[in-house]
């Protein structure tokens, strides 16, 4: 068993997604804690070298891009790409493998870690190697405290949340190398996946999102929204919605923007809360955000207790302020 370390990178509408180059450098930060190389593996279909900008994974730092193709690793295909991926790992000798906790990721891992019958550490926030064994810091107790798990034996399966680990540029010489992944092109799960299709005004998933623009019960109905999605677009691409539970559970916003415990999990570099009283549950999906500003007419709101900055205030009244302090500051009209 050597000290290298694997990332699982993902792909999104068939190029390499913007999580995987912090697994990447998550990856290369742990080997050079552990005196070991880092290497980064994508799974996807004939062609997939070529289209996906798996390049990106060595300019994180890692020695080594492995692309495993085959007819039988199409979108969707979890159980094929995760019986790539064991294999793989099953014959690498790593000592650990490091999976983004997305969507995708969280499909992904159980499967690897049933494969190759080891334990998985979810949702790390940060890694170590602590006298020659991995450490992960993972939230517990609805994000109210922070348990370090040390792993046992090799090689570590562990997932992290994105968002929490930079992007660290330190351009190598890895080159990207193509692997027939050896899989039968035939249905072996007893499903097939005929296609997929974008939702409805579909925007950038707020568990991925840079920056969150969440809205509560004080924007006192789903026609008030705009104030939020105006604070959104001025803050740019990397800005994306959220609502608490309240609000979905009331109809106005799609689950798929709900931030909590019973929703998504985010760690933003930036948390606007806006009108949002800061119920435990909120919390515990937001609690681990960068920077969080609150806006609540209420002094004694909870989401106070857990903001960097808070507003007491009308959102109606700070959230246009906000939108134009930002554009002013961005140099837009």
């Amino acid at each position: 068993m050597t000290n290298s370390v694997l990332a699982v990178a993902e792909l999104k509408a068939g190029r390499v997604a913007g999580v995987s180059a912090q697994v990447a450098s998550a990856a290369r930060v742990l080997a050079d804690s552990l005196g070991g190389s880092a290497s980064a593996v994508v799974t996807g279909t004939p062609g997939t070298a070529a289209q996906a900008g798996a390049e990106v994974l060595a300019e994180c730092g890692v020695e080594r891009v492995l692309v495993l193709e085959s007819e039988a690793l199409g979108p969707g295909r979890a159980d094929a790409h995760s019986a790539a991926v064991a294999d793989h790992v099953a014959g690498g000798g790593y000592r650990a493998v490091i999976f983004p906790a997305t969507a995708t990721g969280k499909d992904l891992a159980p499967r690897v870690a049933a494969k190759l019958k080891r334990p998985l550490l979810t949702d790390a926030t940060a890694l170590e190697a602590a006298d020659g064994e991995i450490v992960a810091t993972r939230p517990v107790f609805a994000g109210k405290a922070l348990a370090k798990v040390r792993a046992v034996g090799a090689p570590a399966l562990i997932s992290i949340r994105p968002n929490v680990f930079a992007e660290a540029r330190a351009p190598g010489a890895a080159k990207v190398e193509v692997v027939d992944a050896g899989l039968l092109a035939g249905d072996q799960s007893g499903y097939r996946v005929q296609g997929f299709e974008a939702a409805e005004g579909a925007a950038l998933d707020v568990s991925e999102a840079a920056v969150v623009v969440s809205g509560g019960r004080g924007l006192k109905g789903p026609e008030n929204w705009g104030l939020l999605e105006d604070l959104r677009d001025a803050l740019g691409d990397a800005a994306a919605l959220g609502a608490s539970r309240a609000v979905v559970d009331a109809g106005w916003r799609p689950h798929a923007e709900q931030v909590g415990q019973t929703g998504k999990t985010v760690t933003p570099k930036l948390y606007f809360a806006l009108g949002i009283s800061g119920a435990i549950q909120h919390l515990a999906g937001m609690r681990t955000s960068g920077v969080v500003v609150a806006v609540n007419r209420d002094p004694d709101a909870p989401i106070f207790g857990v903001a960097d900055y808070g507003i007491v205030g009308d959102v109606f009244e700070v959230a246009p302020a906000l939108a134009e302090a930002v554009r002013r500051l961005r140099g837009e009209p």
